[in-house]
């Protein structure tokens, strides 16, 4: 389970985020594309909340598929 006390600096603001147990394997780019990114540090990052219900539930898999559960939801 991702730990909202170790997110990466990167994301933005919501309920969605990245933590710092992220291993960079690009499935949540994947998965949802609009919402998460890969950083120069070597770890992805929301960079921008979901804005639709197609984008919510995107992120949501992209949470379900994270092999590290490094994809937090606080929402």
């Amino acid at each position: 389970m991702a730990d909202k006390e170790n997110k990466v600096p990167e994301n933005v603001e919501g309920p969605f985020y990245v933590d710092e147990e992220c291993i960079a394997c690009e499935m949540c780019i994947d998965d949802a594309p609009r919402n998460f990114d890969l950083a120069d540090e070597g770890h992805a990052y929301v960079k921008k909340q979901p804005e639709s219900e197609v984008q919510k539930e995107a992120c949501e898999e992209a949470l379900m598929n994270c092999p590290v559960d490094a994809i937090g939801d606080d929402g």
